[in-house]
């Protein structure tokens, strides 16, 4: 098993508090990922993006690989994470929105 870095980082305050998000608009380019953080609210206008992360192919694998071992010890720690079929997928690529659209 790999060895576990400590890392120490500084966090602004006004950052500290963090997003909600309950939404994620994905897409890319050959040099780029986009992730575009959204709050999507029932009887308000479309979804609203808090936050916009862009970074590179290998560190978009990276966060990947990080989610899924983080998913997995939650999993192992408080049980299945279930995905109700019923509510509207929470991820989704910009093409989604533009329909036969130029790709980013």
């Amino acid at each position: 098993m790999a060895e576990e870095k400590k890392v120490n980082i500084n966090i602004d305050p006004s950052i500290a508090g963090g997003l909600y998000s309950n939404l994620a608009i994905i897409s890319h380019s050959r040099s780029e990922f986009i992730l575009d953080f959204a709050t999507a609210v029932p009887g308000l206008p479309g979804p609203k993006v808090g936050s916009r992360v862009i970074m590179t192919p290998e560190h978009a694998k990276r966060l990947l690989n990080a989610l899924a071992e983080n998913i997995g010890k939650y999993e192992n720690q408080f049980g299945k994470i279930e995905i109700v079929a019923e509510q509207p997928r929470g991820t989704f690529n910009l093409a989604d929105f533009n329909p036969g659209g130029a790709k980013s």
